[in-house]
């Protein structure tokens, strides 16, 4: 049987163009997972079923802050006076041939006293008075008390007004930043937030950072108010920051979009990552062949069921099986996360043939021509 020259030459481009790769926007599952069989493959293959969720559930977590919080206690509702508060004292004398005042001036003020870093004051008569620890009431009862060995008739009035030690200081990512006085001893982090103004709107998953005495402390402004015993309460000097949530994960292949996608949540399931990447592209995906690929660090590897077998983890999903749907429904992705939907193999064979239509009608064509 011969051929017409036109599908002769049809025939010909045919065979060169599927010896070839077609293009295509995304790889076949199969040649992600080829080599895993492959003692020296450097990567591990898991599929994420309702069996192994109980396993990954003792794996270390990654792409965490790694920050622990401080749960919430209960303080002083009044001021208590600390080293570099600010005094202001003003002593009332009536008496005659008083020390401290004189018979044109009943009232001595001394302004400005500011509480040594051993939590003392000066006071003529008095000497060192230790007022660090206590309230601006019982301070003013304290130094009456010890002035009216001296000058029993002497009444004394004290103001506060708050230094470092009693001020606390909200960073970033409200409306009003800045220094805060403590009111009270109770006074918590949202209370410090509600001062500033709010957190802004335009912040993702808001986070809060705690700085205390060198170390820092960290969790979400949503669990915060999920659970109120972790409304810490502050310290005077502590600093508080707030910041949009730095983890992200990225989707690639056959996905409804192609993006770095920030974390919108404290947690974000595999279910949610599909959702927020527009699901996968219906003519082109492979519903069975979703994967996730992980790097874990070294210290995260183990023999056993403690960690993962290898530093390279692909995840593998089956998002046509209820099993499937469910346990990526559990399955938490970790920033830094690649979500790669694959392509179907039906997706070649589909553009094979509508190439070969294409040609047949070319040769046709060319036939036509010929005669």
């Amino acid at each position: 049987m011969k051929c017409s020259a036109g599908i002769c030459l049809v025939l010909a481009v045919f065979m060169a163009l599927t010896a070839c790769s077609l293009p295509r926007s995304a790889p076949l599952e199969r040649e992600i997972l080829r080599e895993a069989d492959d003692v020296a493959a450097g990567f591990a293959i898991y599929p994420v079923t309702r069996d192994f969720l109980p396993v990954l559930a003792e794996w270390p977590l990654t792409g965490e802050s790694g920050l622990r919080w401080i749960t919430a206690s209960s303080g002083s509702r009044g001021q208590v006076i600390s080293p570099g508060d600010m005094l202001n004292l003003v002593i009332w004398d009536s008496a005659e041939n008083s020390l401290l005042t004189s018979a044109e001036q009943r009232v001595v003020p001394f302004e400005n006293m500011r509480v040594a870093p051993n939590g003392t004051i000066f006071v003529p008569y008095v000497g060192a008075a230790d007022v660090a620890g206590l309230s601006p009431e019982a301070a003013r009862a304290y130094l009456q008390e010890e002035l009216e060995v001296i000058v029993p008739s002497a009444q004394v009035q004290l103001t506060l007004t708050e230094g470092r030690g009693n001020s606390v200081y909200l960073v970033g990512g409200v409306t009003a930043p800045g220094s805060f006085p403590m009111p009270d001893r109770s006074f918590t982090v949202l209370n410090l937030i509600a001062e500033g103004g709010g957190v802004r709107a335009d912040l993702e998953n808001p986070q809060i950072r705690l700085m205390r005495g060198g170390h820092l402390y960290g969790t979400s402004i949503n669990r915060l108010y999920s659970e109120p015993r972790l409304d810490t309460r502050l310290q005077g000097g502590d600093q508080v920051i707030v910041e949009e949530d730095r983890r992200y994960f990225l989707s690639l292949g056959a996905t409804g979009r192609q993006a770095q996608h920030p974390f919108p949540q404290d947690i974000v399931t595999a279910l949610d990552a599909m959702a927020i990447i527009g699901g996968v592209s219906p003519q082109r995906a492979d519903p069975q062949g979703v994967l996730i690929l992980r790097e874990y660090p070294t210290t995260a590897l183990s023999d056993g069921d403690h960690g993962p077998g290898e530093q390279r983890v692909v995840f593998a999903l089956d998002l046509t099986s209820a099993d499937g749907v469910f346990s990526a429904g559990n399955f938490r992705i970790a920033s830094g996360d690649l979500v790669l939907a694959t392509e179907s193999p039906v997706t070649s064979a589909q553009t094979v043939f509508a190439l070969l239509g294409s040609l047949v009608g070319l040769g046709s064509q060319i036939n036509n021509i010929s005669d």
